[in-house]
């Protein structure tokens, strides 16, 4: 039979998208879909509503510019904001250890206290209960559960440090009576709310218990470090705006209240350490102005001295007014030098030599050295008596300047350091939104989770798709050379029945699909291959057909045997013969024993009389068993006695059909080829790939067997395939 052309749009199926066949896999999995997506909805919803809420607490804090505590710092502090932008180090210290330590020890947070709470809805149960002075009563009798307004406060708990993160069950009891454990039920201690109780390495003070008498908690004693890093882990800052000096600070957690207390703490023990920072620093800077005073003093009370004393000695006492307008040039540039060089000694304390603002204050420095220099160089023309008195006078002037200078540098100093605020300040205190948690995201959840289920699951179907190579289309096995004489499409009656058929299996009561369910669409696709076999036999050598597969589970026995029945309900004389000698399963279809079988006719154990069976519930079906395994199948069939029989048989019966096993595990079915006049192989749907069709009909024509066509088994229904329009009309035909 010559190959059929393939329809056009399909030739390369390879090298394009087939858009109707994706959507085609789709439909014919939609159920599966459908039912896997609901499946992750139902999943998402339920994690969306029984997953503990978090809340965020929120709070604001600005730090301003750090004001210069020396004269002439101004430049310098502007440099230093411009090169180290001075909200990103406050951040710093705001997440820093010091700051946080200090709020896990003001609020305990390293002891963690949660009460046990029943699986899965325990924890949806405890935040709905209702509202009250005290717990929620236990459900059904459960009362080591907590149900809802439990609490309990720890201020105290000191374990050895092989208890230190280890879980310990507290167990509340009567009137403020509590009991604690370890994890392999060791008693640690005993006793009441309020008192302070140590037992051995162990020591507890509980200040407050609200809680049904044997409820218990989960206690763990936290490394402080662990806790720190925790917080760490779930604070964050950063600022609202590039130099804008505004740090917005926002911390999560389950407890709402304790998300609260923490970010407050937080917050105001950065207030205070920044505070304490400007204090020490004024306090720092008016230590060393104190050091200065005295030394100034002696410099300025010696500069009179010796002023007072040359002008005895020389008899002058003033000088002229070209001198005095040169003088007071020197006296302001040495007052400001004398300044920067304090200022010098305050920058060394605070920074390296390499630092821009050291290098900014020197440079300073050298220019106003530089222009006294060409001041003094003016002077050098003067009389000696003029110019010593210049110098004596100088020096006068300029330590009675630098001296006041610094007596008023202490006194504004002393009073920073006693009225020092910080440069931080908070602008809106800790506050969290309890109607309003940040996770979970219900929405977002239930939108997620659906759709990753579904995504899965597609993705799930077009794998399945691409990695089963199991032939699904009547033309692909067509286009490799094999004609194909039927499309039996899948049975829903066969296979809803296929555990009543195994029951039913060897006890004399045979199930048969023709029987049962004549209408069935796969009963009337063979009568349509019944029609189709008519035809090619014709010219066949003789009536035996042979039903092979080129692998395990392609159906060829219920090919076969179907076949057997509807081709008997013509009136013709119909012998069945169980061809597979190692696995043959004919005998127990037909609700027959195995004895007296193929194998025992073949070595003439027994006569074919009594080999054949008589089906009685179809006068015009008889067939023969495959009888007890044989040591050497292949040997057998290729014995005379097997020719004599399919000649003998052919005489007797309209039809012989031989069921075989797979070509490609055996090679009994080429042996029998050899005595059939047809020979038709079975191919399922979705199970065999074309590889194996191929390799099956080159083992056959290898073996001198002509193979007639192919038998499309199990075809099942797919919205993509040209076969579903017939499939459509032999349903509504069944129907009907």
């Amino acid at each position: 039979m010559p190959m059929k052309p393939s329809l056009p749009g399909r030739q390369d199926a390879s090298e394009e998208i087939d858009l109707a066949s994706l959507l085609g896999t789709l439909i014919d999995h939609k159920w599966l879909i459908a039912t896997v997506t609901g499946i992750c909805f139902v999943l998402s919803l339920a994690y969306a509503l029984l997953s503990s809420p978090v809340y965020q607490a929120t709070a604001m804090i600005q730090v301003e510019p750090k004001t210069p505590t020396l004269p002439g710092l101004d430049d310098v502090s502007q440099m230093l904001t411009e090169s180290a932008p001075q909200a990103v180090t406050e951040i710093a210290l705001l997440t820093s250890r010091s700051v946080i330590g200090e709020a896990v020890d003001e609020l305990n947070l390293d002891i963690d206290v949660h009460p046990r709470r029943f699986p899965l809805i325990g924890g949806f149960i405890a935040r709905h209960a209702a509202g009250g002075a005290g717990p929620a009563p236990a459900w059904l009798g459960m009362n080591s559960y907590g149900w809802g307004g439990e609490r309990l406060i720890i201020d105290t708990l000191e374990v050895p440090g092989a208890l230190v993160g280890t879980p310990l069950r507290f167990e509340a009891g009567e009137s403020g009576a509590y009991q604690l454990y370890d994890d392999d039920d060791n008693l640690l201690a005993k006793g009441h709310v309020g008192e302070t109780i140590r037992n051995g390495a162990v020591k507890i003070h509980v200040t407050k218990m609200q809680a049904n008498p044997g409820t218990e908690f989960d206690v763990v004693r936290q490394r402080q470090l662990a806790t720190i890093a925790a917080v760490q882990n779930n604070i964050t800052a950063s600022e609202n705006a590039k130099d804008s000096g505004i740090i917005l600070l926002s911390y999560e957690l389950r407890d709402p209240d304790m998300a609260t207390a923490t970010l407050a703490t937080i917050s105001k023990q950065y207030i205070r350490q920044n505070i304490e920072r400007n204090s020490a620093e004024a306090a720092n800077s008016l230590r060393f102005v104190k050091e200065q005073l005295p030394k100034v003093r002696a410099e300025l009370e010696k500069a009179e001295g010796a002023l007072n004393a040359y002008q005895s000695k020389a008899h002058s006492v003033d000088i002229g007014l070209e001198t005095k307008a040169i003088l007071d040039q020197i006296v302001a540039i040495d007052t400001t030098l004398s300044q920067l060089r304090m200022q010098q000694a305050e920058v060394e304390r605070r920074y390296t030599s390499q630092h821009p603002a050291y290098r900014a204050l020197m440079k300073q420095i050298g220019g106003l050295e530089a222009k006294r220099q060409t001041l003094t160089d003016k002077t050098s023309d003067l009389p000696q008596t003029q110019q010593e008195l210049l110098r004596l006078t100088r020096d006068v002037q300029v330590s009675t300047q630098t001296y006041t200078g610094l007596l008023n540098q202490e006194q504004q100093l002393d009073i920073a350091r006693a009225g020092t605020v910080g440069n931080a300040y908070i602008i809106d205190p800790a506050v969290v939104d309890v109607t309003q948690p940040v996770r979970p995201n219900k929405l977002r959840i239930i939108v997620i989770g659906t759709f990753l289920g579904a995504f899965l699951v597609v993705a799930w179907v077009f794998l399945k798709q691409m990695l089963n190579r199991g032939v699904e289309d009547v033309q692909a096995i067509e286009q490799s050379g094999l004609p194909v004489y039927a499309s039996i499409p899948m049975s829903p009656y066969q296979r809803d029945h296929e555990s009543v058929s195994r029951q039913r299996m060897g006890n004399g009561k045979p199930y048969l699909l023709a029987i049962d369910a004549p209408n069935d669409l796969a009963i009337e696709a063979l009568r349509s291959l019944r029609t189709s076999l008519h035809f090619a036999m014709l010219e066949a050598k003789n009536n035996v057909l042979m039903i092979c597969g080129a692998s395990p589970g392609a159906g060829k026995t219920f090919v076969s045997t179907n076949l057997a029945v509807i081709i008997a309900q013509t009136g013709q004389r119909v012998l069945l013969i169980d061809g597979d000698l190692r696995r043959g399963m004919l005998h127990r279809i037909m609700g027959h024993d195995n004895a007296h079988g193929l194998s025992e006719l073949l070595v003439g154990k027994v006569e074919l009389d009594k080999a054949i069976h008589r089906w009685p519930s179809l006068e015009g079906v008889h067939f023969i068993s495959r009888g007890p395994a044989p040591p050497n199948p292949s040997e057998l069939l290729m014995h005379q006695n097997f020719k004599a029989l399919m000649k003998t048989v052919s005489e007797q019966y309209d039809l012989v059909i031989i069921d075989t096993p797979p070509i490609l595990a055996v090679t009994d079915a080429a042996i029998i080829g050899h005595q059939a006049g047809t020979s038709l192989l079975v191919a399922r749907f979705g199970v065999n790939r074309l590889k194996e069709l191929a390799l099956a009909k080159q083992r056959l024509v290898q073996n001198g067997v002509e193979l007639k066509g192919a038998i499309f088994n199990a075809v099942e229904r797919r919205s993509d395939s040209y076969y579903a329009y017939g499939y459509e009309y032999a349903s509504s035909k069944a129907d009907a």
